[in-house]
């Protein structure tokens, strides 16, 4: 094996390891009620978010400052597990994409009753994101979420998406 093609692939090891890390961080950061101070460092600054029933947001101090309301004002308090993350690093070592489970324990306030307190909810979705590096540091470049699950805890589960019969 050459030296250079072992270095790619050392090179490429590293940067699935850099993007796992930053999945990481966002998920920290999410759990903070979508802090901007840990938030707008994880995206380029032309980075795009976007999930049903949630918005879209176009360049870093936006998706910073929209997460930030929505962690404010709708889910006001969270615990994400992101699971089964598939990395893929582009040959130009340049860019990539990541997608990953979102399983999270949540408390969500109703956007239409202010008054009332936030109620336990069960919430599921697909993270597929873009990334890229930028002066030696990885980005999300894009967020999409598809939210398959809003589920309040105490009322009955009926997912949302891929529909299936059960036995």
């Amino acid at each position: 094996m050459a030296a250079s093609t072992l270095a790619r692939r050392i090179a490429r090891l590293e940067a699935i390891e850099e993007v796992n890390q930053l999945i990481g961080r966002y998920a920290q950061g999410a759990d903070r009620q979508n802090d901007p101070a840990l938030m707008a460092p994880l995206f380029s600054r032309d980075a795009i978010w976007e999930a049903r029933g949630f918005g879209r947001y176009e360049g870093r101090d936006e998706v910073a400052r929209e997460l930030a309301r929505i962690g404010e004002e709708q889910i006001v308090w969270s615990l994400h597990y992101m699971t089964a993350p598939v990395v893929e690093i582009d040959a130009d070592l340049l860019q990539g994409r990541a997608r990953w489970h979102l399983w999270e324990l949540a408390q969500v306030r109703e956007p239409h009753d202010g008054a009332a307190p936030p109620a336990a909810h069960w919430m599921g979705g697909e993270y597929d994101t873009r990334v890229v590096l930028e002066e030696g540091r990885w980005y999300f470049a894009s967020v999409l979420l598809d939210m398959r699950l809003i589920h309040r805890h105490d009322a009955a589960w009926f997912p949302r998406g891929r529909t299936g019969r059960t036995a």
